[in-house]
């Protein structure tokens, strides 16, 4: 199996992600609690494209990625009442897990795997670095989604980035800026 450059295997998890009602208390506990950080904090997370099961969403959300070992840590805070996939779950059993992320190295070949599965996409994007996502809607057999995350050199440089960062993590300085990684990227 070929593994990312962070040492998640393409094809595998390399993500867990929780919505959280307070992020910066989230990101807190998480760094006190699980020695889980430094934290990189990324507030109105701009999302190109993005679509909520088929329609254009303007959705807003702050996101936190934080790792420990090998694995990315992920809080959500959707920061209005607009339909989403993060409403969607805490609706159905709360505040909590959300997604798993797992890596792809053929992002549109995975899609159409987990769509001729018969799962629909209930959301996707890219991000500011042009990093495709896409939301499986997986409730009917699982407790949350599943993200397909294409994970190229940019999105591997930038993982890279955090997790360097909490090795040897001593605790402090638990909540920084995304745009300190983002960067390190140019």
């Amino acid at each position: 199996m070929i593994e990312t450059s962070f040492g998640q295997p393409f094809g595998g998890i390399i993500q867990v992600a929780y919505v959280v009602e307070d992020l910066q208390q989230s990101m807190k506990l998480y760094a006190e609690k699980y020695q889980i950080g430094p934290w990189f904090l990324s507030e109105k997370h701009p999302i190109r494209e993005a679509q909520y099961r088929g329609q254009p969403t303007d959705m807003s959300m702050s996101i936190g990625f934080a790792f420990s070992g090998h694995m990315c840590f992920e809080l959500i805070q959707q920061l209005d009442d607009l339909p989403s996939v993060y409403r969607d779950v805490v609706q159905k059993s709360g505040y909590g897990f959300h997604h798993l992320g797992l890596a792809c190295q053929d992002y549109e070949a995975d899609l159409k795997k987990y769509l001729d599965m018969g799962y629909e996409l209930a959301f996707s994007g890219s991000t500011p670095r042009g990093i495709r996502f896409g939301y499986m809607d997986t409730l009917g057999e699982f407790p949350g989604m599943l993200e397909l995350i294409e994970v190229n050199d940019t999105q591997q440089k930038f993982m890279n980035l955090m997790r360097e960062a909490s090795l040897g993590w001593d605790g402090s300085d638990p909540i920084r800026k995304v745009d300190v990684i983002t960067r390190q990227l140019s």
